[in-house]
């Protein structure tokens, strides 16, 4: 970004600030419904020219929202391949939703979603490997506009999962119409166990998919030739930038440079979000957030490491599990770049954490603002119309006016029907 332009957003985000916040570190927010009876919404999103909105619930469908109102029937329902998950709480499920940037015309939409291990398929799917994670292309029926073919699917993608958190798989196309795929280390914690590298971790380890940010044609679900590790003989030539812990829920910016925000779990102590360019090492598991990280004590950061050639985050918190005092959040929920009606918002980016407490709902909303300097300054919302707290925070979405959604539960885990998405608006 230029020095104009990050001039330009300094003074956006004063008048943000000075028009929509109470304190000097919060802006108020309304929640305003949307609609409601989802099953953990993980995902909304709207193709070019469409007046419809399409949220994956984790249990395995895609459901249409159009006019305010949910469809009765699912547009795509794959429950049957997605893995049995734990009613309590999970990390599997249907995961992604991107549509072709040509959706209008060839009905092409990928998702990423959890399955059962393909002991027929990569020699790297281990037995003892908790399952698979799939991103498949399907196309739209011909026959009506509301029904995905069901026998339409075609996988580009298939990796063998070690434990069952850490899944990443927000996918996305990007500006230059390949297909984005983001991916968490494997599982369990610290970058450590079964099938992690015991050396380095998988995060800073080019030769598995795994901890990265993937990006192949769609078309071939191959890496395309301009990858920066594609002529890397020791390095998966997908992998657009590596260094990632667990990167939950990532957006282009629709305006500005379209720069990939992405919002990247970390372990105990700090959350983190980034900025990812080509090439990148975002330094899990060197670091936690901009700290230096011992897998062997992760609550104790040592005071100085090698942060040679990695990329800082843009913003920062402590997270409640370790560092409770004036913590903001256990699990960091990416979001995005608003680019809608409220010009005093332009380019601010909203995001959240998924709770302070994993037992009771906490939801928490957060803006970044560019702070004019290169970085950016973060404000915790206060929603001034709901009575008791925030339900958890599971993701955002964004429609193509470049209006914000929460996506939100009353539950921890895959289970009912009765989950709500929430317009975010300033309060008046």
């Amino acid at each position: 970004m230029s020095k104009l332009s990050y001039g330009l957003a300094a003074a956006v985000a004063a008048a943000f600030l000075a028009g929509a916040a109470g304190a000097a570190d919060t802006v108020k927010v309304k929640l305003e419904p949307v609609v409601s009876g989802l099953n953990q919404p993980l995902a909304m999103v709207q193709p070019k020219g469409d007046n419809r909105m399409f949220v994956i619930e984790q249990w395995g469908r895609v459901m249409i929202v159009e006019d305010g109102q949910l469809h009765g029937t699912p547009f795509l329902d794959i429950r049957g391949l997605i893995i049995d998950r734990h009613p309590d709480f999970d990390e599997r499920g249907l995961l992604g939703l991107a549509f072709h940037p040509d959706f209008a015309n060839n009905g092409k939409f990928y998702v990423a979603y959890s399955t059962n291990l393909d002991f027929q398929g990569d020699l790297g799917q281990m037995l003892w490997y908790d399952h698979s994670n799939v991103v498949a292309e399907y196309t739209v029926s011909k026959d009506d506009p509301n029904m995905a073919d069901r026998f339409s699917g075609r996988i580009l993608s298939s990796i063998a999962w070690p434990q069952f958190n850490h899944n990443g798989h927000w996918i996305g196309f990007g500006p230059d119409g390949m297909l984005y795929i983001s991916t968490g280390d494997g599982g369990y914690a610290n970058d450590w166990g079964i099938g992690h590298n015991p050396l380095t971790g998988n995060g800073q380890d080019l030769t598995t998919p795994l901890g990265k940010m993937l990006r192949i044609d769609p078309e071939t679900g191959e890496a395309p030739a301009d990858n920066p590790f594609v002529d890397n003989e020791d390095a998966d030539p997908r992998i657009y930038a590596y260094g990632l812990r667990n990167p939950w829920r990532c957006s282009f910016d629709m305006g500005g440079d379209n720069a990939l925000y992405c919002a990247d779990v970390q372990q105990n102590s700090y959350e983190e979000v980034n900025i990812i360019k080509a090439g990148g090492n975002y330094g899990w598991r060197r670091m936690e957030a901009d700290k230096c990280f011992n897998f062997e004590e992760p609550d104790n950061h040592p005071a100085s490491c090698d942060m040679a050639g990695l990329e800082m985050p843009i913003m920062t918190y402590n997270n409640c599990t370790a560092k409770p005092d004036g913590c903001d959040g256990i699990s960091v929920t990416g979001g995005y770049v608003y680019r809608g009606a409220h010009a005093a918002w332009d380019g601010a980016y909203i995001y959240g954490d998924w709770s302070k407490q994993f037992g009771a709902m906490d939801g928490q909303i957060m803006v970044g603002v560019p702070n004019g300097s290169g970085g950016y300054d973060r404000k915790m919302g206060e929603v001034t119309n709901m009575d008791g707290p925030v339900p958890y925070i599971l993701a955002f979405g964004q429609d193509t006016a470049g209006e914000v959604y929460a996506l939100t539960s009353v539950t921890t885990g895959p289970v009912g029907s009765q989950d709500t998405i929430y317009k975010v608006v300033p309060a008046e």
